[in-house]
C-alpha cells in the first residue's frame, strides 16, 4: 500500500511508528505539518521512509490561519502521491487539514490529549473535532477513555475505532543495572531519587510537581530529583528552584537522547507526572517496563495502568499536595514493598505493553481501510 502519514512534528513517537511502518512492506512518506523549534527527536528518518518536501514542515504552524493556508498544498502531495491511505494527527490539526481536502479512506490518529483536553477548549475547537471524526473513515487511539469520548463527541461506530497502547521496546526498557551511579553524587548518598522526564510544559504540570516536592522535601531531606528535558516554562521552573533553594536537590541534566532513557530509569526509585492530561503515557510504560514505581495523575489513561498501592500511587490533577503526600508514601515503602512493586511492573509491561506485538494491529487495521 501507498501510506501518507502526516504528523505535526518528529518526535520519538512519530520515530517510534515509522520505524515498524519502515519495516512494514507499505510504502511510507512521511508529512511534516510544523517545525516549532524543539529537538524532539535527535535521529534521522528511518531508512526507507520517504519525507515529503512541501510549504509545510518548516516552522510553527500552530494556527488554524495556518493549517488553512496549506490545505491547497496538502491537496498537491495527496494528488502527486495518489496514496492508498492518509494517517493523520491530531485530530484538530493533520487530521482536520486531511478531512478538508475530502480524500479517503482517511485515518485520524488521537494523541490522547486532542480529544480529552483539546477538544472541550472552545466551540471551535469541539466545531474542528467534530467535523474530522464526522469525515474519517477510521480512528486510531491508545485507551478507552478517548474511546469513550469519541463515542461521546460523534457518531462513530465501535468497530471503526481501532485501541492498542502504543508500547515500548521492551528489550531496551528492562530491569538491569545501574550504571549512571546518582547515588553515589556527592550530597545523593542514600538518597530516595524521583524521576520526571515530562516536557516542561503547561499541558504537564511541572510546577505542581515542583511544589509537590518541596513540600515533601521538608519532611524527607533524603528526597532528590531528576527533572529531565527543558520546554517553554524553563525560566520560571529554573527560578523556583532558585527562589526554594532546591539547587543541590534537583538535578536537569537537559534534553537526553531517546537511546539513554534506560539507564537513567535504572538510576532511579520512582517514576512521577503531574500532567494534567495522558492518554496511554509512553513515558509511564517506559518506567513501568522498567519496573519502577510510579506516581502520576489520577486522571484519564493512567486508571488503565495504575492500581493504588498494588503498583503505584494515584494523585488528583493540579493538587501538589496530594503528589506531595503520595511521594512521601512511595519514599516511606520498605524495600520488599517496592520489590513487589517492580516485579509486577514489569509483567504488566509485558503483558500490555509489547510493542511488537502492538503494532500489528494498525497495520491489520491498514489492510481493513484498503479493502473498503
Amino acid at each position: 500500500m501507498r501510506i501518507v502519514y502526516f504528523s505535526r512534528d518528529y518526535t520519538t513517537h512519530d520515530r517510534r511508528f515509522l520505524s515498524k511502518l519502515a519495516e512494514s512492506g507499505h510504502t511510507v512518506w512521511y508529512l511534516r505539518l510544523e517545525d516549532d523549534g524543539v529537538l524532539y527527536e535527535q535521529r534521522p528518518l528511518p531508512s526507507g521512509i520517504h519525507e515529503v518536501e512541501w510549504p509545510g514542515g518548516k516552522g510553527s504552524a500552530c494556527r488554524l490561519e495556518d493549517w488553512l493556508r496549506l490545505v491547497p498544498a496538502l491537496e498537491r502531495v495527496i494528488r502527486d502521491i495518489r496514496p492508498d491511505l492518509v494517517h493523520a494527527g491530531p485530530v484538530q490539526s493533520c487530521g482536520f487539514m486531511t478531512a478538508l481536502t475530502g480524500f479517503h479512506p482517511l485515518m485520524v490518529m488521537s494523541w490522547g490529549s486532542d480529544i480529552l483536553v483539546d477538544a472541550d477548549s472552545s466551540e471551535l475547537w469541539s466545531w474542528l473535532t467534530r467535523y474530522t471524526l464526522d469525515r474519517s473513515d477510521m480512528l486510531v487511539c491508545d485507551c478507552q477513555a478517548v474511546r469513550v469520548k469519541v463515542q461521546q463527541l460523534a457518531t462513530y461506530a465501535d468497530d471503526g475505532i481501532v485501541q492498542f497502547p502504543w508500547g515500548v521496546d521492551l528489550r531496551q526498557f528492562a530491569p538491569g543495572p545501574d550504571v549512571l551511579r546518582l547515588h553515589e553524587k556527592p550530597g545523593w548518598e542514600g538518597s530516595f531519587i524521583i524521576l520526571s522526564t515530562r516536557a516542561w510544559e503547561p499541558i504537564h504540570g511541572i510546577d505542581v510537581l515542583l511544589s509537590a516536592f518541596r513540600q515533601a522535601h521538608t519532611s524527607n531531606k533524603d528526597l532528590r530529583l531528576v527533572l529531565l528535558g527543558s520546554g517553554s516554562q524553563a525560566e520560571q521552573i529554573d527560578q523556583f528552584i532558585v527562589d526554594n533553594d532546591l539547587q543541590d536537590v534537583v538535578y536537569r541534566p537537559g534534553q537526553m537522547p531517546h537511546l539513554n532513557l534506560p539507564d537513567l530509569f535504572r538510576a532511579v526509585d520512582l517514576f512521577v507526572s503531574c500532567t494534567y492530561s495522558d492518554g496511554t503515557s509512553i513515558s509511564l510504560l517506559e518506567a513501568l517496563a522498567t519496573g519502577l514505581p510510579v506516581v502520576v495523575t489520577d486522571a484519564f489513561g493512567n486508571r488503565e495502568w495504575v492500581l493504588p498501592v498494588e503498583n503505584g500511587w494515584l494523585a488528583t490533577a493540579g493538587d501538589a499536595g496530594a503528589f506531595a503526600h503520595a511521594l512521601l508514601e512511595a519514599a516511606g515503602s520498605d524495600i520488599s514493598g517496592r520489590k513487589r512493586m517492580s516485579a509486577l511492573n514489569r509483567c504488566i509491561a509485558e503483558e500490555r505493553a509489547n510493542w511488537d506485538r502492538n503494532f500489528p494491529k494498525l497495520l491489520d487495521a491498514y489492510e481493513r481501510l484498503g479493502e473498503q
